[in-house]
């Protein structure tokens, strides 16, 4: 693989398959890795490459270099495979171990055995569809560590003209806004002095209780 960061991901189920295309058309290099020899050979020519191989197996692991990524993915509904590949990604040095879990015990363990990142996507689905239903601007929802969160919505209409200063949102709010897609152009952290335009995407980090609000008052 070339110098493009490099991505393998365990599992091409719904998940795994998602998470492989969306890094592939972001510009990444990914190695989708399954046991179901005809589903991975459907993905000939989607993927950089697809492997077809029981992900417990220490050996398949090596044979394709498992170390050398930037990030591994697994996506595994199995729970013993999910966390043998966890285990074995960890001794093998993979510094960035991203785990699909199937319950909290599940990403306990997990991360006992290395997991950096624990995601639960019927979970997070949910809280993202909550979030579009409470707020009629929310585009999308990350949900990071403790009460913080970034929420990115369409800019409300009463800040459309006022400069970033001028609305005060970190004062007011105890929110920051930490980037603005205006169009094509994505502004990361963008000026003071610039003005909400209709239509701006913005990126905002804050703790729950902010977010809720702002989302009140906007």
């Amino acid at each position: 693989m070339g110098s493009r960061k490099q991505f393998a991901v365990l599992g091409l189920g719904r998940f795994g398959l998602s998470a492989a295309r969306t890094l592939e058309e972001m510009g990444a290099e990914v190695l989708g890795v399954d046991m179901d020899v005809n589903l991975t050979e459907s993905l000939t020519g989607i993927l950089s490459q697809v492997v077809s191989f029981d992900i417990r197996d220490a050996r398949g692991l090596d044979q394709v270099g498992i170390g050398n990524f930037d990030a591994v993915i697994i996506a595994l509904k199995n729970l013993e495979a999910s966390l043998m590949a966890t285990m074995l990604c960890k001794e093998r040095g993979v510094t960035e171990i991203v785990v699909k879990a199937i319950d909290e015990r599940h990403a306990e363990m997990a991360r006992r055995l290395g997991a950096t990142q624990v995601v639960f996507s019927e979970r997070d689905m949910a809280r993202r569809t909550v979030m579009h239903l409470v707020s009629k601007n929310a585009v999308d929802y990350i949900d990071l560590a403790g009460s913080v969160k970034i929420i990115s919505i369409i800019v409300p209409e009463s800040l459309v003209g006022k400069s970033l200063i001028e609305s005060d949102l970190r004062r007011l709010y105890n929110i920051v806004v930490i980037a603005i897609r205006h169009g094509a152009e994505t502004m990361v952290t963008p000026s003071p002095s610039y003005c909400f335009a209709e239509g701006d995407n913005l990126f905002i980090i804050g703790t729950e209780q902010s977010l809720a609000e702002f989302e009140r008052d906007f």
